[in-house]
């Protein structure tokens, strides 16, 4: 029997999501491209001192913490408030505080903005994720549709890509912010772009059915942190959590590290500071064409592979040979060939993170489906993952290499290794969900 039609309605809430989606990666991805002019312009330290490094970890850090705990929070809010109203409001959250994040005075009024930014990108994850889950009851369609919608995150990287070298090229004919035209400002502000469709759409935005059906029975369980750790549920919040910071690990501990390694190749390092500013950004361009190539690869994939389990494999082995030579031999050597790895590194880490907005809604029952997501994706990849952004850092100070960039390429390179290594073992006791409908 073919699947019905999307209903206008169904087509709305998937632009919402997939808007939301966009801009989640767009405030993230904002963090490689603007952390170096920013922690020069505001604490005066030089790239590659021991103190540059520590604001460097402390701002892919800090934020991912605090976002990650109230991350943790939003999903139990989504499970006893809703899916919209959650949603909506962690958008104009994150917006504004990303704008607001570009007048920074300080870097303490940087890293606090850069929390509150985290904290609506962390809650909307799990609230889209729950509610695009619980609005179709085909198991096909749901799959497509969490697959696709997912993949506008790296949408929202191109974007930002976009918006740092625009912000580059024209930041001299852009209004005085504290007295400079620094482009990481004009970044940030960018941020502010997906709070003003949402204003004018949210009142035609309804309630997930599935929440809003158990509400109005008066059969919708209260949500706890300890029901996850249940017979029932214990082996699946334990190893979805461990895999979920291996995942980050991969992202914030190799990946977002490469705009700072690739201005160390020498045929960069000649040239101005605006364009290797450009080409930075250009080689994290070829890294978010290569995710979105992978969320579709995930995509088309999840509803034609059963195992789950085997469908990670196809992202994950790869990727344990190819993240650590990109960062150890082509982020050394040459120009050309970090942009092709960039290009599989982003294909085989990013599909991940689609692999698991698909999964957890799954092994979750309503009741605890945003409280479930929120701890994997929170304490495991927001909070325990992004720490690996720090290990990689201070790694840098003691790793052989003739540069700095050279140095954080080799850290890169061995902590890439380690969480590929580390998921793709714990990923033998991840429980195969299962097929048809959500749990109840």
């Amino acid at each position: 029997m073919a699947a019905p039609k999307l209903t206008a309605q169904q087509w709305l809430i998937c632009a919402i999501a997939s808007l939301g989606f966009a801009f989640d990666i767009y405030e993230v991805l904002m963090a490689p491209l603007v952390v170096g002019p920013a922690i020069a312009e505001l604490t005066g330290a030089r790239p590659g001192t021991p103190d540059f490094n520590f604001w460097v970890g402390m701002f892919f850090w800090i934020p991912a913490i605090v976002g990650g705990a109230f991350g943790l929070l939003g999903g139990y809010l989504t499970d006893r408030f809703g899916r919209r109203s959650v949603l909506t409001w962690s958008i104009l959250l994150y917006a504004f505080s990303a704008m607001a994040a570009g007048f920074s005075t300080s870097i303490e009024m940087l890293l606090v903005l850069r929390s509150t930014t985290y904290i609506g990108v962390f809650v909307e994850f799990v609230a889209a994720v729950a509610w695009i889950a619980e609005l179709f009851e085909d198991p096909k369609q749901r799959e497509a549709a969490l697959g696709y919608t997912q993949a506008f995150s790296s949408i929202g990287g191109l974007l930002v890509t976009a918006a740092y070298s625009i912000s580059v090229a024209y930041s001299a004919s852009f209004p005085e912010i504290q007295g400079t035209h620094s482009p990481w400002r004009y970044t940030l502000i960018s941020g502010v772009i997906p709070a003003l469709p949402l204003i004018i759409i949210r009142p035609f935005l309804p309630e997930s059915p599935a929440w809003r059906a158990k509400k109005a029975a008066g059969t919708l369980k209260r949500p706890s942190i300890a029901q996850l750790f249940t017979p029932e549920l214990r082996r699946t919040t334990i190893v979805t959590t461990i895999m979920f910071a291996f995942a980050y690990g991969a992202a914030f501990g190799a990946i977002q590290q490469m705009p700072r390694i690739v201005v160390g190749l020498e045929e960069v390092r000649a040239l101005p500071v605006g364009a290797q500013q450009q080409t930075a950004s250009l080689v994290q361009a070829f890294q978010e064409v290569g995710g979105l190539v992978g969320r579709f690869i995930l995509a088309f994939l999840a509803i034609r592979i059963v195992s789950r389990r085997k469908l990670l494999h196809l992202f994950q082995v790869p990727g344990l040979v190819i993240v650590p030579l990109v960062f150890a031999y082509a982020g050394t050597n040459s120009l050309d060939l970090t942009k092709a790895g960039m290009f599989f590194a982003g294909l085989f880490t990013v599909a991940q993170f689609s692999f698991w907005g698909n999964y957890l809604p799954r092994v979750f029952p309503t009741h605890l489906r945003g409280t479930g997501e929120g701890f994997a994706a929170n304490i495991g990849g927001r909070m325990i993952g992004t720490g690996f952004a720090f290990v990689t850092t201070q790694l840098a100070n003691i790793t052989p290499g003739t540069t700095p960039p050279a140095r954080l390429a080799y850290a890169a390179a061995i902590v890439g290794f380690g969480v590929y290594l580390g998921g793709y073992i714990v990923s033998w006791w991840l429980p195969e969900p299962k097929a048809g409908a959500l749990p109840e």
